[in-house]
């Protein structure tokens, strides 16, 4: 598969674009005042205990206070709580584990990390449940937490008190003792020389996970990495004992930088950056930590725009889209919810009743690898219920159900899949960590405030009229007023013979002067008053 990282910078954005096979696969957006948050590491204040939903929410300055879920919290959190001033605890070292870094991110969003590379404890068994770990956590406490999620609409950013520190080839875990290894890495003697060579220059109380791209690396890049992890967690220990919160002690890297970071290795073929300030800063962070893949960076010198000559606008306005063409003539329909998105996949022309069965197969995997796409590059988290067109044979549901699971084997971000149920339904849910493309591209409609439809002209007129109802009955001595409306509004009550808004001020004894304004929601509509000089929307409402 050719892998391409394609790099824009404008005056207002800087957008990254992953291709696969010339095919847009992933989106990232660096807009001022929309920075990337996730692996910023606050010391934040605990606001509110919630015993009920298990979880707590923390001051960390934001406008917001961050979520975080008991499972989330680190039965170390003992071990740094000197740091800040509280009362210390002696905690025993975990054995060493496997683990999976897929993002630079801290652990995911739903629980403790799974141990790898054992038999499943009894825990851990289907229909057992373990006891809940008791969490002490008090209101006004102060705690170090790392952001996992990105805000979501009014939803504040998810934290784990699970810190860690990322790096090229290694991930710090201040409070872990652990030297854990990616699950990509399956030479068992690499495996083994990593490890020796990384608990030959470990700190004591310090853990780590080796990420996949230090298959191969001599000790002195893996040396240099930790240098640069270790230097920046003591400059965080410093801050610690002067600060208070809520402040940010962490800054992760820049959206640029952290894909550089993470995606960058030998299964790209190259990175092209059409802004010269940031091809010297990739090409300067690349020389620090792979200098074999210099070659691999080019400056765009083109007179067309970047995402063009590479393809990338066109599937960036797909992906905006609600309707989703297929190559099979059907198409798919993508329609967020408050709770859930769902995906409705059509056959978008009739078959023959003896070919029905297999071009509705045809389809269903053509669209099981469009939707793992859409759902990667909108970056689409949480529930996912995709309406599969009808089959009949269960050897065929079963064939729609692996062409999914396949395909998300290229996702880095956590899923799970459940197979089609007898109504053709397949649920999915997904990792979520960022605002998906949508949010990050899109703003609410001023007009519909996001809903997609309007109230009626007629409708808005009786909401009118009765206001001006109940101010009459209600005794206001006022007669004059100015009715502010949405221009469409406007028009409406000009119409007809008597008009309809020389109709309302002769039914209500008033004089109304109409003012048309464009930034009035059509759905709303301002009445003030002349004698009192001000606006008296509010008094009068229903």
């Amino acid at each position: 598969m050719k892998k391409e990282i394609v790099i824009n910078e404008t005056a207002d954005q800087v957008r990254i674009a992953i291709t696969e096979d010339g095919r847009l696969a992933e989106i990232f957006v660096d807009t001022p005042g929309k920075e990337r948050m996730v692996g910023d590491i606050y010391l934040g204040r605990i606001a509110r205990v919630m015993p009920g939903i298990r979880a707590a929410f923390i001051d960390i300055g934001h406008k917001q206070d961050a979520f975080l879920h008991f499972s989330d919290v680190d039965p170390n959190i003992d071990e740094y709580s000197s740091l800040i001033g509280e009362d210390e605890s002696e905690i025993d070292d975990e054995d060493d584990d496997d683990e999976e870094v897929v993002t630079a991110a801290p652990p995911a969003e739903h629980g403790p990390r799974q141990q790898t590379g054992q038999r499943p404890q009894p825990h851990q068994q289907r229909g057992f449940r373990p006891p809940q770990r008791d969490i002490k956590l008090d209101r006004g406490q102060s705690i170090i937490v790392q952001v996992t999620k990105e805000p979501v609409g009014k939803k504040g950013v998810r934290v784990t008190s699970k810190v860690s520190l990322p790096g090229r080839y290694l991930v710090l875990l201040p409070f872990d003792g652990r030297v854990g290894v990616s699950k990509k890495l399956y030479n068992f003697r690499e495996k083994k020389r990593l490890r020796r060579i990384v608990r030959s220059m470990l700190p004591e109380g310090f853990g780590v996970i080796i990420r996949t791209v230090a298959e191969g690396k001599e000790e002195e890049l893996l040396k240099n990495d930790l240098g640069q992890l270790i230097k920046t967690w003591r400059e965080i220990e410093k801050s610690l004992k002067t600060e208070q919160p809520p402040i940010l002690l962490y800054k992760d890297l820049s959206t640029v930088s952290s894909v550089i970071r993470d995606l960058f290795n030998n299964e790209v073929q190259r990175v092209v950056v059409d802004s010269r300030r940031l091809y010297k800063e990739i090409t300067t962070y690349v020389k620090w930590f792979s200098p074999n893949l210099v070659d691999k960076i080019e400056f765009y010198r083109g007179k067309q725009p970047i995402f063009d000559v590479f393809g990338v606008a066109k599937d960036m306005q797909e992906s905006l889209g609600r309707r989703v063409p297929l190559k099979t003539g059907g198409y798919l329909v993508i329609d967020p919810t408050e709770a859930m998105t769902v995906i409705d996949v059509n056959s978008g022309r009739y078959a023959a009743n003896r070919e029905q069965e297999q071009n509705s197969l045809r389809t269903n995997m053509e669209a099981s690898r469009e939707i793992v796409r859409q759902l990667r590059l909108r970056d689409i988290g949480g529930i996912i219920v995709i309406d599969f067109i009808d089959l009949d044979d269960e050897r065929n549901k079963r064939k729609v159900y692996e062409e999914l699971r396949k395909e998300f084997r290229r996702d880095r971000a956590k899923s799970t899949v459940l197979p089609m149920t007898e109504f053709g339904l397949v649920q999915i849910t997904r990792q979520r960590i960022r605002q998906s493309i949508m949010q990050s591209f899109s703003e609410t409609c001023p007009v519909c405030s996001g809903t997609g439809i309007v109230q009626s002209r007629a409708t808005v007129l009786t909401d009118i009229t009765g206001w001006f109802g109940r101010l009459r009955t209600d005794g206001h001595g006022g007669r004059f007023f100015k009715l502010t409306v949405h221009p469409y509004i406007a028009y409406y009550l000009k119409e007809g013979r008597p008009s309809h808004l020389s109709t309302l001020m002769w039914r209500n004894k008033v004089f109304i002067r109409l003012v048309a304004d464009p930034a009035t929601p059509m759905n709303s509509f301002k009445v003030y008053s002349n004698s009192e000089n001000r606006e008296i929307t509010e008094e009068f409402k229903a």
